[in-house]
């Protein structure tokens, strides 16, 4: 089975400063991944690691520095541009926070609508609202629970899923969801979660699940990625990643997770420095200043991605020949 998206050596650089003296950043570097049919694949990480910036580019809200983003049928050419429309009709967005989706001043179901005839969804009224009647369903809702009423008198849930329902009116075979849980409350989450669980299983629709939330992504995704300063460093399926990390940075993130047990407390100091700049413009391994087992290599050469049982490490503790490392097939993760 072909992958339904292909990311080949995506890299986004990004230019500060005055033009006397640029500073410029790579926000996403040689990012490589797929993300199969009916899969729900997980970009993961803290704060500035590059997830939304991927997101960006592979909704083309950005365009790529240098690399390769290929969909679907056209997997094997770069989409043109009169290609766009069918493009954003197969990928759809779902944003972090659903109040900021509505125009809270347009009743909701103008969005539904306007879709339907931006797409060409539907030749008549009474279709269209028989078609957002079903994509609704879909999530829960109704057309009359939704009908005459302002983004203001949603919960923040019912929102999500409103948004969500639009995303699917099209039919895309894959949904990008960016943190789409983190402005819902939490009695609320599980809803959301099992609903991109659902949308997976009985329609086969492919999410790309952007988290920093490695709880909720162990819990829905069948594979993950997790990301560094740009960097996929650690990618393979959801279990073997998060329940025997190998990278050094992946086991301190799965170590960052709170438990509910008073007995683990975290009792380290926590530094609030910002070393985010510096990490991104750093030689080598942008983890390296940090990194516990951190060797002399690391600060002056890129490490390889090293397949270690059908996960890839971006680390030369699994490298043969670390002096020496040698680029490998960065899709030995694909099932």
């Amino acid at each position: 089975m072909g992958a339904l998206l292909e990311i080949r050596n995506l890299r986004k650089d990004f230019a500060f400063g005055s033009p006397l003296s640029r500073l410029r950043i790579t926000a996403v570097d040689d990012v490589s991944f797929r993300v199969m049919p009916a899969e729900i694949f997980a970009l993961a990480g803290e704060s500035g690691c590059g997830k939304t910036t991927t997101a960006r580019l592979i909704l083309g809200f950005e365009e790529p520095t240098s690399g390769t983003i290929l969909h679907g049928a056209n997997r094997k050419r770069r989409p043109r541009k009169r290609e766009k429309v069918w493009f954003t009709q197969g990928v759809q967005a779902i944003f972090q926070n659903p109040f900021e989706t509505f125009n809270p001043l347009r009743r909701v179901e103008c969005y539904f609508f306007e879709t339907v005839r931006n797409y060409g969804l539907s030749s008549g009224g009474k279709g269209a609202k028989t078609l957002v009647d079903e994509t609704l369903k879909a999530v829960g809702l109704s057309f009359r629970e939704v009908s005459g009423r302002y983004p203001s008198e949603f919960s923040g849930g019912q929102l999500q899923r409103v948004s969500i329902a639009r995303a699917l009116l099209t039919k895309p075979a894959l949904l990008l969801a960016d943190e789409p849980v983190s402005m819902v409350d939490a009695s609320l989450r599980m809803s959301i979660v099992n609903l991109f669980k659902q949308l997976r299983d009985e329609l086969d629709v492919s999410v790309i699940y952007i988290t920093h939330d490695l709880a909720t992504a162990y819990y829905i995704c069948d594979r993950i990625a997790v990301m560094f300063r740009g960097n996929v460093i650690e990618t393979g399926g959801v279990e073997s990643v998060l329940m025997s990390p190998k990278h050094p940075y992946t086991k301190l993130l799965r170590a960052s997770i709170p438990e509910a047990d008073p007995s683990k407390r975290w009792k380290e100091p926590i530094s609030l420095t910002d070393i985010e700049h510096e990490e991104y413009l750093r030689r080598g391994c942008r983890f390296a200043g940090r990194c516990p087992e951190v060797m002399d290599v690391c600060r002056e050469t890129v490490p390889p991605d090293v397949d270690v049982d059908g996960v890839l490490v971006k680390c030369f503790l699994y490298d043969e020949g670390t002096m020496r490392p040698k680029r490998r097939e960065v899709f030995a993760d694909v099932r």
